[in-house]
């Protein structure tokens, strides 16, 4: 398989990235370490200016062995040729902690706070890293593989909201 330009450029910078293409789909992924500076290269030096997603995947009962539990993956475009291209990162716990994005792209924002608030990862330097689909006081992380498909019991504890209170 041949190299792709993009990929030959990153690897002078990121010796350690690791690529695969599927269907045309161009995948990319780096170290926890390494992934802010390649996503800044990417959008400073590669035209990939816009971020059209952020979600995370977890490999918990994965069959086949992962570097680790949780893949966080980014969907990069470059607007001007069209071109896509996922990152991805693997972490593990007890230190699912990666730098915040929002100074690249202000769309990172709450997609940084659905992958917290549905994974448990955390986003060091977000502006306003909360809770953005359940409760506050909402303890667990429902998209989390070992979380079970009846909860935990905490809908029991939410309040009341009735259409007139709305």
């Amino acid at each position: 398989m041949d190299v792709p330009g993009i990929v030959q450029a990153l690897q002078k910078d990121f010796p350690t990235l690791q690529w695969s293409e599927f269907r045309g789909q161009m995948r990319v992924w780096v170290g926890r370490d390494r992934l802010f500076p390649l996503l800044q290269k990417l959008k400073e030096e590669h035209g990939f200016d816009m971020l059209a997603d952020i979600t995370c995947v977890d490999y918990l009962y994965y069959p086949d062995k992962k570097p680790g539990r949780f893949g966080l993956v980014y969907v990069l475009t470059n607007t001007r040729t069209n071109q896509r291209l996922v990152v991805r990162t693997f972490l593990d716990e007890p230190e699912l902690v990666v730098p915040t994005v929002t100074p690249l792209w202000e769309a990172a924002n709450w997609l940084e706070r659905e992958v917290w608030d549905m994974f448990g990862i955390r986003f060091t330097g977000h502006p306003d890293l909360r809770r953005i689909l359940l409760p506050e006081d909402f303890a667990s992380h429902p998209l989390r593989k070992d979380y079970p498909l009846q909860g935990l019991g905490e809908r029991n504890n939410f309040p009341v909201i009735r259409r007139a209170e709305s």
